[in-house]
């Protein structure tokens, strides 16, 4: 499998990564991801932004995520609990998987690879967060060494619970 940053030409394939993702928040009645986000322009501003990564198996994209080492301003504030760490941290967004590979442990490759990153930069923290109701991908991030730390508040006011893993 080969992990890299990602180019224009795979916004194609990540939305349709992104649209499986989206319906299957929608039939399990997660409010996620379902109103018209992230789109087309939001992967566009990350690819620009230098932090949109995508794995590859066999030349197919079956994997995407964002991993920031810019501050996420929404995590200043944190509620019902505390951040491991107060230092640098990269941050982990936009993690979807095809859904033809799920359960064969695509997301804790992509996990490994944020680490790897993080290594190289001499960076110790990874925070991220998550809709409540997202219980897979608390699992996934309890399974990966990940704790949970409180609830923060996105720019629009969703509130998502956030974890944080000291490497």
């Amino acid at each position: 499998m080969e992990f890299r940053k990602t180019v224009e030409s795979d916004i194609d394939r990540i939305m349709m990564i992104i649209k499986q993702a989206q319906l299957y928040f929608k039939q399990n009645g997660i409010d996620q991801w379902q109103d018209n986000y992230p789109n087309r322009q939001t992967f566009k501003q990350d690819i620009a932004n230098g932090c949109s990564y995508v794995l590859e198996k066999e030349g197919k994209i079956i994997g995407t995520s964002v991993i920031s080492f810019d501050e996420e301003v929404t995590y200043r504030n944190i509620y019902d609990g505390q951040w491991l760490s107060t230092g640098d941290s990269a941050v982990i967004h936009r993690l979807a998987v095809d859904s033809q590979y799920k359960g064969l442990g695509i997301s804790s490759v992509i996990m490994k690879q944020a680490e790897r990153m993080c290594a190289e930069k001499h960076i110790h923290s990874i925070k991220v967060d998550t809709h409540e109701e997202n219980m897979p991908m608390q699992r996934l991030l309890e399974k990966n060494g990940f704790t949970y730390c409180g609830v923060i508040y996105l720019q629009n006011n969703s509130k998502r619970v956030a974890f944080e893993k000291i490497i």
